[in-house]
């Protein structure tokens, strides 16, 4: 499980990080960057977005956001984490194609769109 800290879960978060307007994708993620971090020492929320016309079943839904958030919790805890840590916040954001995909193939789509926001704005 995410830490609490960790965890995006205001609205007003949500569309301050959409408001920001720092996004990459790839054919199964959206990923919508907030503001570069000027303290390091404050957490980087992370948020994930699946919406109904993914899948009409929440079950469905929730699976997908428990791959996400399992693989995030993941990446904190290695080496790829100085990548997450230089913004405040991340919405992870799914598209229709991830019903047929893996842990594995959304690990490798979360860490192609990591370094391609890391390569785009820094």
């Amino acid at each position: 499980m995410l830490k609490k800290e960790n965890r995006l879960k205001a609205k007003s978060a949500f569309r301050a990080t959409y408001n920001n307007k720092n996004t990459v994708s790839d054919e199964i993620l959206i990923l919508y960057a907030g503001k570069l971090k000027l303290d390091k020492n404050c957490p980087t929320r992370v948020g994930f977005v699946v919406s109904k016309k993914i899948h009409k079943r929440a079950t469905k839904r929730n699976r997908i956001k428990r791959l996400m958030r399992e693989n995030i919790r993941l990446i904190f805890k290695q080496e790829e984490s100085n990548i997450i840590n230089n913004y405040q916040s991340l919405i992870f954001s799914a598209k229709e194609e991830i019903l047929n995909k893996n842990i594995k193939e959304i690990e490798k789509s979360i860490l192609i769109l990591l370094n391609k926001i890391a390569n785009k704005y820094i």
